[in-house]
């Protein structure tokens, strides 16, 4: 089942909308980075490595990253929205670019081999800063959702997942034998995280819609508190065969480097997990001759499949519109 999104980049309150970061370049050549973003995992502070470096033109391993801390950027926005590195790392690059403007002098002083720790060094005895706090606030967004009018979002991403899945109608089991991923990030800060990003969010979203079920009971409890009774994807359920492409030729040259958000947006690529499932359990119930509309709620769990396959077992219990409750 083909599935495409299309997803909106930009934190939709558009004051959060802003980034900050500070740069200092030492003597020896190193160099210390903050923004205000949070490294959850997902290739933050890599990213912002990387941006610096290559601002800078020098290698990764001068670069240095201080942990996020408000007493060095204040008032940061939260880490979400999937811009976090759009925003951030303009930041970082504003901040770099300022410095390197302050050392184009020196630089013009020394011979074409001087290192940049050299450049650093003279710059440092001719009192020049070699610090800079740069902010960005991202432009042209604005919203008046009271009148219906504005752009909210500074750019849109895009994807398209295909799902091949088989199904036990005997028990609801299933497994998902391919799945295929074709994904927008721009020109990608670094194709590896977000290749790894679109594969987290695709099985993320594959769970939401198949196994993640929230059990309420009639006082309104939640039941499903913890791991002994909430499923979440495991390894055995990523799909045997996956594939994922980053789409070439796409460039977005208002974000730091053409790039694009990656990370909330390929989330919803796992619904195509879902209607494949649809689509199989629809084809077993023509097998049995029950031919028509049927409800097939999300999550689409083994109990779900299971009795909206109906065979001579489930006569005994049920019609074949039966529909599962989230309620006991």
């Amino acid at each position: 089942m083909l599935i495409p999104t299309k997803f909106g980049m930009s934190f939709t309150a558009t004051f959060m909308n802003q980034a900050s970061a500070l740069v200092h370049v030492y003597t020896d050549g190193t160099v210390l980075v903050t923004h205000g973003g949070t490294e959850m995992g997902q290739g933050l502070h890599t990213k912002m490595v990387q941006i610096a470096a290559q601002t800078l033109q020098i290698p990764l391993s001068q670069v240095h990253i201080d942990e996020t801390n408000t007493s060095k950027c204040a008032n940061t926005q939260p880490t979400a929205a999937s811009v976090s590195a759009d925003m951030n790392g303009m930041a970082v690059m504003l901040a770099c670019e300022e410095i390197l403007e302050r050392l184009k002098p020196v630089r013009a002083s020394l011979t074409p081999e001087a290192t940049f720790a050299e450049v650093a060094a003279v710059a440092h005895m001719k009192r020049i800063n070699l610090s800079s706090h740069s902010f960005y606030a991202t432009p042209d967004i604005y919203m008046d959702w009271g009148k219906g009018t504005g752009k909210p979002f500074k750019y849109f991403t895009y994807g398209a997942s295909v799902s091949e899945v088989e199904v036990d109608t005997l028990t609801g089991d299933f497994h998902v034998l391919r799945a295929d991923i074709v994904h927008d990030v721009g020109r990608s800060l670094n194709p590896a995280l977000d290749i790894g990003q679109v594969e987290g969010a695709f099985v993320q979203g594959m769970g939401y819609f198949t196994m993640e079920e929230t059990q309420i009971n009639k006082r309104g409890e939640v039941f499903t508190r913890g791991p002994s009774t909430y499923k979440i994807p495991s390894f055995n359920d990523i799909p045997l065969d996956f594939r994922v492409s980053l789409l070439e030729g796409s460039d977005n040259p208002e974000v730091v480097h053409s790039s694009k958000g990656v990370g909330e947006p390929p989330l919803f690529l796992g619904s195509s997990v879902y209607f494949a499932l649809r689509d199989a359990v629809k084809y077993a119930r023509l097998e049995r001759d029950v031919e028509g509309f049927f409800t097939l709620d999300t999550p689409a769990s083994c109990e779900r499949i299971r009795m909206a396959c109906p065979d001579e077992f489930t006569a005994f219990f049920t019609t074949p519109d039966f529909q599962a409750s989230g309620f006991w």
